[in-house]
Order: C-alpha cells, then structure tokens, then sequence
C-alpha cells in the first residue's frame, strides 16, 4: 500500500519552494502526495501547476499586537483548525510536512488532534509565530541553521538546511556564458541585488565597473526596472531584470557570488558551492533575519559579510578582491557542512518518520 504525505505552506514563493524541491525525491519514494494550502495564496498556482491534488482551507495571519483585523483573522484560523481536522481525517495521510506560514498552523493543529505526525521546515535563525504556535504538535523540527536548535524543543531539532529543487544542479556553465557573450578566459562575477534596496547595491557596483572588469567578467541581476543603458553593449558585463528560464546556467557559469542574504537564495549557494559576498538588509528595512543569516553564514566559512551602513563602491570593491583571492577556503568548508544537501537530510527524517 503507498504511503500517503500531505505537504503545506504558504503566504511567500519561500515557504513553498522547498516543498517544491521534495517533490520528484517523494514521488520517486512512491509516496502519494497532496497539498493543503489557502484559498487562494501563491502556493495554490505553483502546486497546480505540478499536477499534484490541492485543497484550501480558511486562513488568517496572527499578529503580535491586538487590532480588529487580528479578532477577524483568529476566527479565519479557528474555521481553518476545523476544515483542516475534516480534511486530514478523510485524507488519512501517514505524515505532514510543514514549510511554515500562517495556512500550515490550521494544518498542524488539524494533525495532532487526529494524531498524524509532523515534521517542520524552519527556514529562518529564529522561528517566526506561525512555526512557535506550530512546534509544540511537530515530532520533527528541521533547521537551516545550526543556531537555530536552541530555540526549539529539545530533542526535536535537527540540522538539515534547505531542500534545493533539482533543477538548479543541472545548469550548464558553457550555456550561461554564451548567454551573456563571454568568452570563459576571465573568472566570472555574479551580482544579485533583490528587489528590495537593489538600486544601493547596483549603483555601488557600477561605479567600480572599471576596475572590476580587468579580471572579471560581470552577471548582474540588477531589479525590475533598474537596467543601465549606457552599458548594454559590453563584451565584459552583462546586465538582466530578472531571470527565470536558465538562471541555473548563469549559476554553473558563475565563480563566486555578491547578494543580499535570503535564507532560500544563501542555501542554494551552499548546494552549489559557491562563494558569496552578503550584503544583508538592514534592520531599518527588515525583521533584521538577514543580518543573522549572513552572520551564520560568516561564522561557517561559506561566506564574508559587509554590513549595508558601511558599503560604499571602495569597500565592496575591497572585500570582492578578498573574497575571491581566499574562495578555495570558503569552498573547501562549504563541501565539508553536512547542511549542504537539504533534500538528502529532509528525506531521511520523513523517512523515517514513515516507517
């Protein structure tokens, strides 16, 4: 008889991307899959589009503070407790993987009453409210991060970084330099500014483009509507919006790394080994998550760190320099981490689980 998972997640493209990249691992474990998500979050559109049976449930987002918004959304969530308890009680399901946001508490909670068991993705150093609320009714808690396990249950945490979908593994380095017309003969940069704060980011970088591009040869993801004009024709630098199709041959094609410090967009740098420059958000602009990420990411040896208060186009330049003069060190300790292939680590714990 297959063995039946239910997988949930939702709110951002990040708390569904990993179990995206478990999917062919558990379809090949001849596992039968099915997706509680909400109504109509993002989660919806891109498990669908997998083939895979999804079902919406009643969700709110809880907030720390009181507010008329948060008394509605408490009803949302009880509602979603409910249907989830419903849903999971027909579905008989042998386990739940959760990947975290406010759909997958309903989802949990629904889980322990029917007493199914639970594993939990933690993609952040600390754990948001929705995985704190969720953890309690979890058997398993899985981390990106080893600082992560001390704010867990004890007993419950274990350190197996971010599942990578396998597509990314699968970049051709000849592709992506024909795509940006280089040649191979220079090492090659990546830049990945984000959406948020990019123009800081690009603005520095293409202020030292003179002196960058005697060595190497620039991939600079600059943002939506950030393109430079003056610099479309370059044989040593080559600037995109955004890329969604071949962004994997830009990775193979790519030396080393500069980028802001999202916990998903880090963990693929870890898979694929390559090392990165981080420039996290500043806590003026965020909960302050990237900040820890790059730290622990520093900490490890995958990677240096320049705080954003203390960029400018001479410091970026000087620790591009250092960064790539040491990357055989930064490499070296990225093939060692045991964190390095979350799919493997994840699968081992839902197997087990399983059985």
């Amino acid at each position: 008889m297959s063995k039946k998972i239910v997988l949930t997640g939702g709110g951002t493209a990040g708390h569904v991307t990993p179990n995206l990249a478990l999917l062919p691992y558990l379809k090949q474990e001849g596992y039968e899959v099915i997706y509680i998500g909400s109504q109509n979050g993002i989660e919806r559109t891109l498990i669908e589009a997998e083939g895979i049976p999804y079902y919406g449930i009643s969700t709110g987002k809880l907030r720390r503070y009181l507010s008329k918004e948060n008394l509605k959304d408490v009803f949302k969530v009880l509602k979603g407790i409910s249907e989830a308890k419903r849903l999971l009680k027909k579905l008989k399901p042998d386990l739940v993987f959760s990947k975290g946001g406010f759909v997958a508490v309903p989802v949990v909670l629904g889980a322990k009453k029917n007493h199914i068991p639970v594993i939990i993705h933690e993609s952040d150093i600390t754990p948001g409210l929705a995985n704190k609320i969720a953890m309690p009714s979890a058997r398993v808690i899985c981390a990106t991060f080893p600082e992560t396990l001390q704010y867990v249950p004890k007993g419950k945490g274990v350190h197996t970084g971010t599942p990578i979908r396998k597509e990314l593994f699968e970049g051709e380095r000849e592709k992506g330099l024909s795509a940006c017309g280089f040649s191979g003969e220079k090492p090659v940069l990546l830049m990945m500014g984000g959406s948020l704060g990019a123009v800081k980011l690009n603005d520095c970088l293409r202020e030292i483009l003179p002196e960058l591009t005697k060595t190497f040869d620039i991939i600079h993801l600059c943002g939506k509507g950030n393109l430079d004009e003056a610099l479309q024709n370059r044989t040593d630098y080559k600037q995109f919006e955004y890329v969604s199709e071949g962004l994997n041959d830009l990775f193979a094609a790519a030396d080393f790394v500069v980028s802001r410090a999202g916990s998903n967009s880090i963990s693929e740098f870890l898979a694929l080994k390559k090392p990165s420059l981080l420039i996290p958000l500043s806590a003026r602009a965020s909960r302050g998550d990237q900040i820890l990420n790059a730290a622990s990411f520093e900490k490890q040896g995958f990677a240096r760190v320049l705080d954003e208060d203390e960029m400018t186009a001479e410091t970026m330049k000087k620790e591009i320099f250092a960064l790539y003069e040491n990357k055989e060190k930064y490499v070296v300790a990225m093939e060692k981490s045991p964190a390095g292939d979350g799919v493997a680590a994840v699968m081992t714990q839902i197997k087990a689980l399983m059985r």
